[in-house]
């Protein structure tokens, strides 16, 4: 945490409950007693007490896998709610959420998996300003209303109509989606960072970690929830985690390659350099500028949609929320298509937008002319992906890198061309 961050220390200290470490010691007993899966995925943190943030909250900076708390919110919470946001906790860590899953706009990102999170956990054990979709918030007390302001008061009964209108037990990419497709509601929750009465913990520090540093905690965790996974169905003791979040959980530790990673791999191979001259004058003292160079990289990649009835909403809302992470330094430009492509549908992916899982075809699938209408426009673009069932005859070989992005429960129904990159996909907890 940043040391120079706020001080989340009561005024009036003295006068408020401050939780001590051997007390928060009695209660992660408690935990492995009564809820072992979440001990387990907890067994490996290191607690930290601190004011510099007003909740508590997992992070992963510094390579270190760290749960921050401060002493005066825990000293606020009942036994219950304290039992609540251990498990609350434990399941960012065991749902990647620190890592391969995170997602940008941050704050939409910490709704997101909230909502998520929350469905599985029983109401008395959630802390105020839990979030919880189809429930409305709480009413705000007249010394929050003081320190919130019209302005913040309006926004929060703003959010908390929405979020009361959500399903339960959707995955994070689901919330995610749907809060960025409302634009009202995405600038409320994007302009709500410093509202206290919203969110039980923190998620500080989860956007900060390189490429290689992120694969490195994601073993690092996979391994405590991997073993809790295993003890927990080896002794039958899995508490109050539900045979859902089970069933998901085991498919997590499982050895099937990661989709996500190798989405990221195929975008990574398309990335072409870029040189840009530049002037720098040597010395202020005297004239004259000396050339040089600025190099990157990008790419444009264009993704083509199957608008099969098969291939549903919530597929492609998990699809975009991943191309959505590569797309600040990827240009995508995706087309629908059926039995051919529908080129009025051409839409660029503007940076920070996701595009709207709408229908414009109802036919059939043809995947040659998909190839036909890439090919004939790779001189625009680097490569492309198809976003399909799988379910349709095999085109002809590509004259560009063609990734096939499959969606859950599917499969190609053909053996792909050697070239071909083919990445399917898995529902989302």
């Amino acid at each position: 945490m940043d040391s120079t961050a706020t001080d989340f220390q009561p005024s009036n200290s003295k006068n408020e409950k401050k939780m001590t470490r051997r007390e928060l010691d009695s209660h992660i007993v408690r935990l492995m007693l009564e809820e072992p899966f979440y001990a387990g995925v907890l067994r490996g943190v290191n607690y930290v007490e601190t004011c510099a943030i007003p909740t508590a909250g997992v992070s992963t900076k510094d390579l270190e896998i760290n749960f921050y708390w401060n002493p005066y919110f825990l000293g606020s919470l009942s036994r219950e709610e304290i039992c609540g946001l251990l498990k609350h906790e434990s399941m960012h860590l065991a749902l990647d959420h620190t890592t391969n899953r995170r997602m940008e706009p941050h704050i939409v990102h910490n709704y997101a998996t909230d909502l998520a999170i929350n469905c599985d956990i029983p109401k008395n054990e959630l802390p105020e300003g839990g979030l919880v979709p189809g429930e409305k918030f709480k009413d705000l007390s007249e010394e929050q209303k003081k320190k919130m302001g019209q302005e913040a008061i309006d926004r929060y009964n703003r959010i908390s109509e929405k979020i009361s209108q959500f399903p339960t037990h959707m995955s994070s990419e689901w919330y995610f989606t749907k809060i960025l497709e409302d634009q009202d509601l995405s600038d409320d929750v994007q302009q709500s960072g410093d509202d206290e009465a919203i969110g039980m913990d923190s998620h500080e520090g989860w956007g900060e970690l390189s490429e290689s540093e992120r694969e490195l905690m994601k073993a690092k965790i996979r391994k405590s929830v991997e073993e809790a996974v295993k003890e927990a169905d080896s002794t039958g003791r899995w508490g109050s985690v539900g045979s859902e979040v089970r069933g998901e959980l085991r498919k997590l530790i499982s050895n099937d390659v990661n989709w996500r990673a190798v989405l990221r791999q195929f975008c990574g191979m398309l990335r072409r350099g870029t040189r840009t001259t530049s002037w720098t004058r040597v010395n202020r003292k005297y004239a004259g500028m000396v050339a040089g160079a600025k190099r990157g990289y990008t790419s444009s990649i264009a993704v083509y949609i199957d608008q099969s009835g098969s291939v549903d909403d919530n597929s492609l809302e998990l699809a975009f929320a991943e191309l959505r992470n590569l797309s600040s330094k990827i240009e995508f430009t995706t087309f629908h298509f059926d039995t051919d492509v529908d080129q009025s549908s051409e839409t660029v992916w503007k940076r920070g937008k996701t595009p709207e899982a709408i229908r414009t075809r109802c036919g059939g699938t043809n995947f040659e002319t998909v190839t036909r209408h890439a090919n004939e426009n790779r001189h625009k673009f680097d490569g492309y992906i198809i976003i399909t069932d799988g379910e349709a005859p095999k085109p002809s070989p590509s004259k560009m890198k063609r990734g096939w992005l499959i969606i859950p429960n599917r499969n190609l129904v053909f053996e792909p061309s050697n070239r071909d990159f083919v990445m399917k996909m898995k529902e989302a907890s």
